[in-house]
């Protein structure tokens, strides 16, 4: 299992990236989103999934570990194979689609490519019990609740391009208002859009 891959960033196409590791450019298909925080000539470290197959090796790259265990999350579902489960990264952030499973909107699951009525009902009935929509994380050791599931996205995210923990803690700060905005407005807040809103305040400092 290659967890996560670190180095500079070769080149930028459409579905993938090259990121040299040890000399090695290793091919990394991404959703567009993750791929709108990667500029070729900088460094960039993406959580990564390797799927085997018996004639190919193909890897996925994430800006964030939470995406990662989305998408190997619901290949577990018949039908469901890599492609497929980077196109629904692709259409939905992590939160609005583990919103929609646990709320069994099959509308917005076949918004994605490929998927129709029957794979999005088979998704909800084998992923609502498994994923925990936003807003439900566990209370923390002292009884208060967890941090937002956004605001650890994020974080992960701008820590994991390389920037200090206090950079990100200042950048969540900057777009937190944003995020607060769509949760007062019944929306979950779209963390690859509060992501890239995140580099943007980071790039004016």
């Amino acid at each position: 299992m290659i967890a996560s891959v670190a180095g500079r960033v070769a080149g930028v196409g459409p579905g993938t990236a090259v990121v040299e590791v040890g000399g090695v450019g290793m091919l990394v298909h991404c959703t567009p989103g993750t791929l709108a925080t990667l500029r070729t000539g900088e460094t960039a470290r993406l959580a990564t999934s390797l799927v085997v197959r018996e004639e190919s090796l193909t890897l996925y790259g994430f800006a964030a570990g939470d995406e990662r265990d989305l998408f190997e999350a619901v290949q577990k579902v018949a039908g469901v194979g890599p492609r497929l489960a980077l196109a629904m990264l692709a259409v939905h952030a992590p939160d609005r689609l583990r919103l929609a499973v646990a709320g069994g909107d099959v509308k917005a699951l076949t918004k994605v490519p490929g998927i129709g009525p029957k794979v999005a009902q088979r998704i909800i009935l084998e992923l609502k019990d498994k994923l925990v929509a936003p807003g439900a994380a566990d209370p923390g050791p002292n009884g208060h609740g967890a941090a937002p599931a956004w605001r650890e996205q994020v974080h992960t995210g701008l820590v994991g391009l390389g920037y200090s923990v206090k950079d990100a803690d200042d950048a969540i700060d900057v777009v937190a208002a944003e995020a607060d905005a769509e949760l007062a407005a019944g929306r979950p807040p779209q963390v690859a859009a509060l992501l890239k809103a995140a580099l943007r305040a980071l790039s004016v400092r």
